[in-house]
């Protein structure tokens, strides 16, 4: 059964204690953006004690902060927020494979479709070291043009195990 067929009741309670939360104002209250892995087992808000309206959550694959500047831009431009904080996190897939052999998995699953060779054109920026990783990221932010000069960034590896958190940077 698909997993959509469950939204309805539970949205239904959420909606139903909704509160106040229609006056959150659009810029985060903390003035913070937070740069995380999409991991499903990643509760932010409850490892963080933050709450809605807090902070823009940017979630991806490996919470790289490459594939996150466009919302970073945005969210710093537009709405305010003036600290990153870049979440890695232990157990984290992208520490299992490379580009090149995720490619060949999506090619091989469909030899015959030359549509699939666009593959070929995606980073999947895996990374074998996670705390390198960390420092990586906070380094490429700190450095990038596009980041306004005066952020606060830090990097943080979240224990999957123990749901503890470490400052790296």
């Amino acid at each position: 059964m698909s997993a959509y067929k469950d939204f309805l009741a539970p949205n239904a309670e959420y909606a139903a204690n909704f509160g106040q939360k229609s006056t959150l104002p659009l810029p985060p209250a903390k003035k913070l953006a937070i740069i995380t892995c999409m991991d499903a087992r990643i509760n932010v808000y409850a490892e963080l004690g933050i709450k809605e309206g807090d902070s823009h959550i940017i979630r991806n694959a490996g919470g790289s902060a490459k594939d996150a500047l466009r919302s970073v831009i945005i969210s710093q431009r537009l709405l305010g927020t003036r600290e990153i904080a870049v979440f890695h996190h232990t157990g984290c897939g992208m520490l299992t494979f490379s580009s090149p052999q995720l490619q060949k998995i999506v090619k091989d699953s469909d030899p015959t479709n030359p549509a699939l060779q666009a593959v070929d054109h995606i980073d999947f920026l895996e990374f074998g070291d996670l705390e390198q990783s960390v420092k990586d990221d906070v380094t490429f932010l700190k450095e990038s043009p596009l980041v306004l000069p005066e952020t606060v960034v830090t990097g943080w590896v979240y224990d999957v195990e123990t749901g503890k958190i470490r400052q790296i940077v």
